[in-house]
């Protein structure tokens, strides 16, 4: 790496991004991907945990003066707002201040606020600490999204990321059978079980803290900010590592960037440079975010009371129900994310939001037409979230490599705030009421609203997606800093 120039302003050159992506897997990248994507399971188990435990928290006994609606409805909105405050503001931090710092002390927030809601013992308490974890988990998806692009290599990249965001409904399925436990008198107290599911979390968590401790800082976010020597130490010390656990030495890396580093980004720049340089892919990520939170929101925010009110199933056997389908949910990811590198990041993007909202048109057909029966509807749900949750986690993936570096984790905190707005705010409004009417004809119309902005979604990225695939960061958008020394 060359330089020129004062620390502050200096111009370098560097193949440090070359050098990560021509890397062969490794251990170290095991590491990273333990220590950075499992957080979505902890996401996934607290959102399913809240939501299967609402009915025990609001009974006598359970020690938390509060209600089933308090619950699903004021709860489960400051959580919403919680994530996307944090993600907004902790996004803005990581592109500001690292990568490593940010999603250490994301992940410390949630622990803390995990914990002080376990020991709830009233309304108040519960609300402020639910908002609370929702804020460390919104942090952590823009400061672990930006981290894990910028650290796997080029030809990994789309399966990986696809699968650490699927890795939520692993979560999911796991908080679902963990309620049926928890709520189960015979084994805990009623003002017990509820609280072990939230000190479960705290456990996984300061495990996860343990092995995160050892994830490096971005070495492409260092040699922008200025650490560019760290960046070059960091770098020459992984390339030993994987030149002795593979026995063989490592291909030349021949691409050059040359960048003018900087400090920090202002928030005004990254807004121009988003949505003024990119307009078509803010398009992307608006239509890719909109399109599958809503899909989720009419499949899943009413699938306990339909299956309870059309289908005759006990209300303590749906958990059963949604572990099966969170399992789906995960299964896409793990099978179709390799294709995202291989056959492409627009045919598979297109694809999986169409092929999936058509799904869910023929599941609506079905179901009005009365042809279901509880186990044939899973099986429906099961096969349309298969895709879903594939183009889904793609949404995180798109974001998250088409913007300059310098922008990247606000670019994911902003996306991931409307997607999560749509879906826990808007979601619900327009769901609530069709989900669990006891209409056929309202139940049909919420899964045609969420196939048809999933279908809208997949024309959109049919015309807009970039072909990404394999391709350095840098080439798919040139960092601000390099664009400004080659202009």
């Amino acid at each position: 790496m060359s330089g020129t120039g004062t620390t502050d302003g200096r111009t370098v050159t560097t193949r440090i991004p070359a050098r990560l992506d021509r890397l062969p897997w490794s251990r170290w990248h095991w590491m990273i991907v333990i220590g950075l994507g499992t957080v979505w399971i902890l996401d996934g188990l607290e959102v399913t945990v809240v939501g299967n435990i609402a009915s025990r928290l609001s009974e006598d006994g359970s020690g938390l003066p509060i209600t089933d609606a308090q619950v699903t409805g004021i709860a489960a909105a400051l959580y919403v707002a919680g994530a996307c405050s944090g993600a907004l503001v902790f996004g803005w931090l990581t592109d500001r201040f690292g990568r490593k710092k940010l999603f250490l002390i994301t992940l410390a927030v949630y622990l803390a606020a995990t914990a002080l809601t376990a020991v709830s013992f009233s309304a108040w308490w519960f609300f402020l600490f639910r908002f609370f974890t929702g804020f460390g988990i919104g942090g952590e998806y823009a400061a672990i999204n930006s981290a894990i692009d910028e650290l796997i290599p080029s030809k990994y990249r789309g399966r990986v990321d696809l699968i650490i965001n699927g890795s939520f409904w692993l979560g999911a399925m796991a908080g679902s059978l963990l309620s049926v436990l928890a709520l189960n008198t015979d084994i805990f107290p009623k003002d017990i079980g509820w609280r072990l599911t939230f000190a479960l979390g705290v456990v996984l968590g300061l495990v996860i803290m343990l092995v995160r401790r050892h994830v490096p800082e971005s070495p492409r976010w260092m040699f922008i900010h200025g650490h560019d020597r760290a960046a070059e130490e960091l770098v020459e010390g992984v390339e030993q590592e994987v030149e002795k656990e593979t026995g063989r030495a490592l291909p030349p890396a021949e691409q050059e960037i040359t960048v003018r580093q900087r400090r920090s980004i202002g928030f005004g720049l990254i807004a121009r440079t988003v949505f003024r340089s990119y307009p078509k892919r803010a398009v992307l990520g608006l239509a890719l975010f909109i399109g599958q939170a809503f899909l989720y929101n009419a499949v899943t925010f009413g699938f306990g009371s339909i299956l309870v009110k059309f289908f005759d199933v006990s209300s303590g056997a749906t958990g059963y129900y949604f572990a099966v389908i969170a399992f789906c949910n995960f299964l896409g990811p793990l099978s179709l994310g390799r294709l995202f590198d291989t056959v492409g990041r627009k045919p598979m993007i297109s694809g999986t939001y169409i092929l999936s909202g058509v799904l869910l048109f023929g599941t609506a057909a079905l179901f009005g037409a009365g042809t279901l029966t509880a186990v044939t509807m899973t099986g429906c749900w099961c096969v349309v979230l298969f895709f879903a949750s594939a183009g889904a986690s793609s949404a995180y993936l798109t974001v998250s490599e088409v913007f300059p570096m310098e922008t990247r984790a606000m670019a994911i905190a902003f996306f991931y705030a409307v997607g999560t707005a749509a879906g826990g705010i808007t979601g619900p409004l327009i769901f609530a009421d069709l989900t669990q009417s006891g209409v056929v004809g309202d139940t049909v119309l919420a899964f045609c609203i969420g196939a048809s902005l999933m279908v809208a979604g997949g024309l959109v990225a049919l015309f807009f997606a970039v072909a990404a695939e394999r391709q350095p960061l840098e080439d798919i958008a040139a960092p601000l800093s390099a664009r400004q020394e080659n202009a």
